[in-house]
């Protein structure tokens, strides 16, 4: 059978109670053991040892334990002495009866169905065996002051098994639905970090070949026109980011290319790369944290893409940066005329990923058409 992998660690942090409560028990009886009734104590200790070491290997454990107890009973059997102090009519004592509840209740917790089915009917086969094997030991005139009758006796082992088995299944339970939490948690996770990705493949590696195809356009229509160095300085850049990417996807590092320390020189930078006539605005009366610089350079880039992809004759496109009262408002706008069919196709996730970004960000966002004509994209993130 395989093993659960409980390292001894975490079974001592999950079995200290048990241990506990089994060796103070089995020493409160000790103290009411005399003669050759301490015999009984080594193979006590062992089922005891056995039902506490039960995580690891429950199917295995309740095997060992149903043969221990045969064991124990047989050999104070052999030696004509009965087990004490009795807890059932004869044949097993407190120790013996608390050792098999844990072990059927850990069995029904970690094993499977069947498994725990068999474990517990053999478990109770032995105690049922040492009751029968202890029985003729002592004449019944010693049971006659103080054993229940017989209904008393199957009402409390009936007890003791529902008790056993409820608690098993109770624990199982919860573990299942912590199981499950976890792994909506994981799946969780995962989802968050392949749209992440996504929004970085779309925002940065779309942006540099977008300009790859906008200006090898150019170059066709007018071959005077030398559109060579930036198209390899867009090939270099999306290289780049594509490096970043994997590297995410390798060791966790960072996906975005990390913000400079001037958030203005940051987006001037990225309106030169466009290409387009772009207009600067900046009132930034706040200092601009790092990782929502970022992010607003990624918006800033994927609505100039989409001035490139979407947009024809356009004439100049406003870019404004502003914050004021703990708020950092974006707005890019421009006069373009939306052309037919869009550079390179559109996998329309441009919008959808911004208004995500924006969310995760705790900010608004709007983008729609403008009059007469173009588009305008509005964005508002908090800065703390």
């Amino acid at each position: 059978m395989e093993s659960t992998d409980l390292n001894w660690r975490l079974l001592a942090k999950r079995q200290w109670p048990l241990a506990l409560s089994l060796t103070g028990i089995v020493i409160a009886e000790a103290g009411a053991v005399s003669g050759l009734g301490w015999w009984q104590v080594p193979g006590v200790l062992v089922i005891c040892a056995i039902s506490v070491l039960a995580p690891r290997r429950p199917f295995d454990a309740a095997l060992a334990v149903a043969f221990a107890i045969v064991c124990v009973a047989v050999y104070m059997r052999f030696l004509g002495v009965a087990i004490e102090p009795h807890f059932f009519i004869s044949g097993a004592n407190v120790s013996m009866a608390g050792a098999a509840m844990a072990t059927i209740s850990v069995l029904v917790r970690d094993d499977a169905r069947w498994r725990a089915v068999i474990g517990t009917v053999l478990v109770l086969a032995a105690m049922v065996s040492a009751e029968v094997l202890g029985w003729p030991i002592v004449a019944p005139v010693e049971y006659d002051e103080w054993a229940p009758d017989t209904t008393s006796y199957l009402f409390g082992a009936v007890l003791l098994l529902i008790l056993s088995v409820g608690s098993g299944l109770y624990f199982r339970a919860r573990d299942n639905e912590r199981a499950s939490q976890l792994a909506a948690s994981v799946a969780a996770a995962q989802n968050a970090e392949r749209m992440a990705l996504a929004r970085e493949l779309h925002d940065v590696v779309a942006h540099y070949v977008t300009a790859i195809v906008v200006h090898a356009q150019a170059g066709q229509l007018n071959r005077e026109v030398d559109v060579l160095p930036a198209i390899a300085t867009s090939g270099t850049e999306a290289l780049t980011a594509m490096r970043r990417l994997v590297g995410t996807m390798r060791d966790g590092t960072s996906a975005g290319p990390a913000a400079s320390s001037s958030l203005m020189d940051d987006v001037r930078e990225l309106a030169a790369e466009s290409g387009l006539p772009v207009r600067l605005s900046f009132e930034l009366e706040d200092a601009v944290p790092q990782e929502l610089a970022r992010s607003v350079l990624r918006l800033v880039q994927e609505s100039l893409t989409n001035t490139q992809k979407h947009a024809a004759s356009v004439s100049s496109v406003d870019v404004a940066l502003s914050s004021s009262d703990g708020v950092l408002r974006l707005a890019v706008d421009d006069d373009g005329i939306a052309s037919g069919v869009p550079v390179g196709g559109s996998g329309g996730y441009g919008l959808v990923g911004m208004r995500e970004r924006v969310a995760l960000l705790g900010g608004t966002f709007s983008a729609g058409r403008r009059e007469p004509a173009g588009w305008t994209v509005r964005a508002e993130l908090p800065l703390a």
